[in-house]
């Protein structure tokens, strides 16, 4: 069962996680680290969000935005 939409609105604030698969590894080495980061400059660019804080690490990442 899905779980339920989350509910947007200008103004909030959300942490957002993801997880890689079996708790695997998101990234091998920094350049893995940097292409996630100028990619999520180009999301930034495209849909404007302040992002408050993050937090990269091998198996998972935290956005505040």
């Amino acid at each position: 069962m899905a779980r339920k939409l989350r509910i947007w609105y200008p103004g909030a604030t959300y942490h957002i996680t993801a997880r890689g698969n079996r708790k695997g590894n998101l990234f091998r080495d920094a350049k893995d680290y940097h292409k996630y980061l100028s990619l999520l400059l180009i999301a930034k660019k495209r849909t404007p969000f302040i992002l408050h804080s993050y937090c990269l690490m091998p198996n998972h990442i935290h956005l505040v935005i």
